[in-house]
C-alpha cells in the first residue's frame, strides 16, 4: 500500500470513509438530517481541509471549529459520535494506506476530534 500524498488519495480516502460513516445509524442521521450535506458536493470541501491539514497545501480557509459548534446548537455531538468517526475515520486510512503522512493524519484526528469536544463541552458549561 501507499502513503497519502497527494490530493486524490485524500478524495480517495473521504468517500471511501464517509461511505462507511453513512451507513451507520447510530451517526448518520447527523451528517443526512441535522446537516442535510449532500456528500458529492461535500467531498471537495472535506479534501481541501485535510488536504491543508496533512500535505499543506490548499487554500481551505473556513472555520471548521464553528462551523461543528453551530452543528452541536441543532444536534448535541456527543463524545461517542466522535469515537465513531475516529473508529471509522483510523479503519478506513488503515484499509488503503500506510505510511507517515497515514499515521500523520490519524494523529491529526484524533487532535482535532478531542479540540473539539472541549470547545463543545466549554461552551455546553456557558
Amino acid at each position: 500500500m501507499n502513503d497519502i500524498t497527494t490530493r486524490a488519495d485524500l478524495l480517495h480516502l473521504m468517500r471511501q470513509f464517509y461511505n462507511k460513516l453513512l451507513s451507520d445509524d447510530r451517526i448518520r442521521y447527523i451528517f443526512t438530517d441535522i446537516a442535510q450535506i449532500d456528500l458529492e458536493a461535500h467531498l471537495p470541501h472535506l479534501t481541501d481541509f485535510w488536504e491543508q491539514t496533512l500535505l499543506r497545501e490548499g487554500s481551505y480557509r473556513k472555520n471548521v471549529m464553528q462551523i461543528h459548534l453551530d452543528l452541536n446548537e441543532k444536534e448535541p455531538l456527543r463524545p461517542e459520535h466522535f469515537q465513531i468517526w475516529l473508529e471509522y475515520f483510523n479503519k478506513t486510512v488503515d484499509e488503503h494506506f500506510e505510511g507517515s503522512n497515514s499515521e500523520l493524519i490519524k494523529t491529526r484526528a484524533l487532535s482535532i476530534a478531542t479540540i473539539m469536544q472541549l470547545k463543545i463541552s466549554q461552551k455546553n458549561h456557558n
